[in-house]
């Protein structure tokens, strides 16, 4: 069985990197994750890929929040004594096939890191597109389940 591809994103630097969620960040940083997470979610469904979107800081403990009802897709809020990369980087090295790993950041650092650690790097603006590229295939397998339900159900 292939190993599990996981998709780790360090969240605040995509919604930094994105231009058109800047502003959003500026007044409110909730939607701009909850916008982040809704754009994510095409790469899980449609791809089979599990997701994990970590944010900085949230109080004194990690928080593990899943937006839907799949185990494969979490967004991840670290204690304040972490990092995102910090997290980010301890998951590669604990995961059992780092090159399964793929890391969206812009950070050349946390870029560096998890190279040497085996994982496989996205910079936000190929993320951007990857996001585009599934949600697309997302619609257009809903149009065909569509078109195909209306086929049956006229028979």
């Amino acid at each position: 069985m292939p190993p599990e591809k996981h998709l780790l994103v360090d969240g605040s630097n995509v919604l930094h990197a994105w231009p058109e969620t800047r502003p959003l960040l500026k007044r409110d940083r909730d939607a701009a994750r909850a916008w982040l997470v809704q754009r994510l979610s095409a790469i899980h469904d449609t791809e089979g890929w599990r997701v994990t979107v970590v944010f900085d800081g949230r109080g004194d403990e990690l928080v593990v929040e899943q937006p839907g009802k799949a185990a494969t897709f979490a967004v991840v809020y670290t204690p304040d004594a972490l990092t995102a990369d910090d997290v980010i980087e301890q998951w590669i090295g604990k995961s059992p096939e780092p090159t399964a790993c793929v890391v969206a950041t812009g950070d050349n650092a946390e870029s560096r890191t998890a190279r040497s650690l085996g994982a496989t790097v996205c910079p936000p603006e190929d993320l951007k597109v990857w996001c585009e590229q599934a949600s697309a295939r997302q619609g257009a397998s809903v149009r065909s389940l569509n078109r195909a339900n209306d086929r049956e159900w006229r028979q």
